[in-house]
């Protein structure tokens, strides 16, 4: 295990629908489990049963279900259920977290892509979340053309978000990469176009180099 003194926090995967967060989330937990951290792997919307519940009524459907403020008061109201019943009290045990979107997505989808603007969203943000932060966030940048594709292939019933087109995707990469240009202290910007591989091990590199840990 690495010597860090480092605290352990929130690591979080970002990035248009199909870009990998799923597979690169489970990667990261498994190697961090294997090198002995105390780590959970989590998700929004959802991470608790609460949140599970509201997921549902966000990622399935028609497109038109919801408007976009509706959809970022749901996401919301998921958040809140998540952070203090599941992020919160695992960083309290001393637990590392690593979650599969947070924040940003609501920043990136229905604040830049669904037109709301970022102002409406950190009004939100602050009286549900407050100041808690990740400590590291992690953008899968991919081109939506690719991505959409891959959500095709993949299937299942929770393709809301990827229904609302490929114009719509592109506006949430370019609201992902102006969030991880506006604090690359705390963004690291990752082509998720190259091999499942390649992208792990920039993951692994910029762990070690940023938060000290050795996965």
């Amino acid at each position: 295990m690495s010597s860090s003194n480092n605290v352990p926090g929130l690591i979080v995967f970002e990035g248009v629908d199909g870009a990998g967060k799923g597979v690169q989330s489970r990667a990261l937990y498994t190697a961090m489990q294997t090198a002995g951290y105390p780590v959970i792997l989590t998700r929004e919307p959802g991470g608790s049963e609460p949140a599970e519940a509201i997921r549902k009524l966000i990622v399935e459907g028609d497109t038109e279900r919801w408007d976009d403020i509706s959809e970022l008061l749901l996401i919301y109201a998921a958040r809140r259920s998540h952070l203090q019943e599941t992020i919160l009290p695992n960083l309290a045990k001393g637990n590392w977290v690593i979650s599969d979107r947070f924040a940003d997505s609501s920043r990136a989808f229905q604040g830049v892509a669904g037109g709301l603007g970022l102002e409406v969203v950190e009004q939100v943000h602050k009286i549900v979340v407050g100041d808690f932060k990740p400590v590291l966030t992690f953008v899968l940048d991919i081109d939506p053309t690719i991505s959409l594709q891959r959500t095709v292939v993949r299937g299942g019933g929770e393709d809301r978000f990827e229904q609302k087109g490929l114009g719509y995707q592109q506006k949430v990469r370019q609201g992902f990469l102006q969030l991880a240009a506006a604090s690359p202290q705390t963004h690291a910007l990752i082509d998720a176009s190259n091999s499942v591989a390649e992208v792990q091990a920039e993951i692994m590199d910029v762990l070690k180099q940023r938060l000290g840990l050795a996965v």
